[in-house]
């Protein structure tokens, strides 16, 4: 069985490594409502807007002083 001439440095073989690691960016849009980044043809995950209208409400967290508020109201 035949043997390589000469021996591959190590920064060929980095080279090599790294031209084949690269990841793709998936294609994004722009949410007309706010702006952020989105997958095309899909909810907006920040807002829950798709073409203009509301599809999912976004869930507001309730601040400390308001559950005390709650709770010494009962």
């Amino acid at each position: 069985m035949p043997n390589p001439k000469r021996k591959h440095t190590p920064h060929r073989r980095d080279c090599r490594r790294s031209a084949n690691s690269k990841l793709d960016v998936p294609n994004s849009s722009k949410c007309p409502n706010c702006g952020a980044a989105k997958m095309p043809h899909k909810v907006c995950p920040s807002c829950g807007f798709y073409n203009g209208k509301l599809i999912i409400p976004k869930k507001v967290k309730k601040s400390a002083a308001q559950t005390q508020e709650q709770g010494a109201s009962k």
